[in-house]
């Protein structure tokens, strides 16, 4: 393979980086390279901005919006916005319900969705774990119940990211009991402003609230929500977690954050010099990089193939993206950490509980509510030792 990029791919990636550098807010790139907490407008200030440009959703058919790239056009612009640190498009709605709307929903569902989906006019959130149903997704209890031109639906989604602004979920629901537990699931879209659902906050480690409870009391769904058949929702859901796990790589975050511990490392003193002159660091440095390296590699890899693929057979090498590429942020949020050292935790205010101004290297006192947050890149989308299972099962026949 020929990792160099021709002359045309060249061209694109300038292009990319002047629209990045010039269009976005450059106070929202600083407050997502610091590690805060973006607005709802932030986000969709960012993700209109892409769409504009017919970024958002180029992986789409064309006729909803895509492009026709070839994969090495998508990889640049995916690594591009993340070391911009540029909030990505919704990944809820460009990456998870809009491809499976696109593949295996109906001509009305797709007139009725696609569009406003790919414009962040509809935001989307995933209803998909529960109280005792993450990783072992299939045991979910949440049921649909088929009450004329209706589901009825009952039961409680948790992890739910960013619910707070969701206009619509898309569900997982259990529509038969009686079958395998596979083969008895269902792929629902719910109105959030339908009556009987409650969104209830979960305060997480970091001090954030982006993830939410989840309730459904006799929530009435028009049965016109079903995406495709019943009964085989399973079969859309591990479509639809195979593209989340390819972009959960995130390769260009990495690389992003790297290189800003690369710079506070040069203005932390230590001893006659800085940080930067500590052998051991610079090697942390590079065996990240290196690692990091292999893995853009075998993303591109994908990528290809994804093209003589068809769209609704998944790739199982999406799991060794999502095992490394969750396993390097990790690494790259700890050494940030450490670089940060005593200022990697905010100043509060023990009168009134609000922020102090940094007392360290501008950005180092979210260094350790970043990493407690990364702490989830290893469980989300299926967790790493279930990726290493679906590994095993898909190439070693085990």
């Amino acid at each position: 393979m020929d990792l160099r990029f021709t002359p045309e791919e060249i061209a694109f990636r300038d292009e990319v980086r002047s629209v990045l550098r010039q269009e976005i807010p450059a106070d929202i790139r600083k407050r997502l390279s610091d590690g805060r907490h973006l607005s709802k407008d932030d986000m969709v200030t960012c993700h209109r901005i892409l769409h504009a440009h017919g970024w958002a959703v180029p992986h789409w058919p064309r006729e909803w919006g895509g492009q026709d790239w070839p994969p090495s056009f998508r990889f640049i612009l995916q690594e591009e916005i993340q070391r911009a640190a540029v909030p990505p498009p919704l990944p809820f709605n460009v990456s998870m319900v809009g491809p499976v709307i696109a593949t295996f929903g109906n001509e009305a569902q797709r007139r009725r969705f696609l569009p406003p989906t790919a414009n962040l006019d509809i935001w989307w959130c995933q209803g998909f774990s529960e109280p005792g149903s993450g990783s072992d997704l299939a045991s979910l209890r949440t049921r649909a119940e088929r009450d004329g031109d209706h589901y009825l639906v009952n039961g409680q989604k948790t992890w739910t990211t960013l619910a707070q602004y969701a206009d619509w979920i898309f569900c997982l629901v259990r529509t038969n009991r009686e079958a395998k537990k596979q083969e008895g699931i269902s792929f629902l879209l719910i109105d959030m402003k339908t009556p009987g659902i409650t969104v209830r906050p979960i305060v997480t480690i970091d001090g954030g609230r982006e993830v939410n409870e989840v309730f459904f009391d006799n929530v009435r769904v028009p049965a016109e929500n079903l995406v495709g058949q019943e009964n085989r929702g399973w079969d859309y859901a591990k479509f639809l977690l195979a593209n989340e796990r390819t972009g959960i790589a995130r390769i260009g975050l990495s690389k992003e954050r790297l290189a800003r511990a690369r710079q506070l490392a040069r203005e932390t003193p230590m001893g006659d010099g800085t940080l930067w002159d500590d052998p051991d660091f610079r090697r942390r440095i590079a065996l990240i990089e290196v690692q990091l390296k292999a893995l853009e590699i075998t993303q591109m890899r994908v990528v290809a193939r994804a093209s003589g693929r068809a769209a609704d057979k998944p790739d199982p090498a999406s799991s060794i993206l999502k095992i490394k590429g969750s396993e390097l942020q990790q690494a790259a949020t700890e050494l940030m950490k450490d670089v940060a050292g005593p200022y990697a935790l905010p100043a509060i205010d023990e009168h009134d509980g609000s922020n102090l101004p940094p007392v360290g290297p501008d950005g180092t006192e979210f260094a350790a509510p970043v990493y407690f947050n990364y702490r989830k890149v290893s469980i989300y989308g299926g967790s790493n030792e279930i990726q290493r299972n679906i590994i095993a099962k898909a190439f070693l026949g085990l």
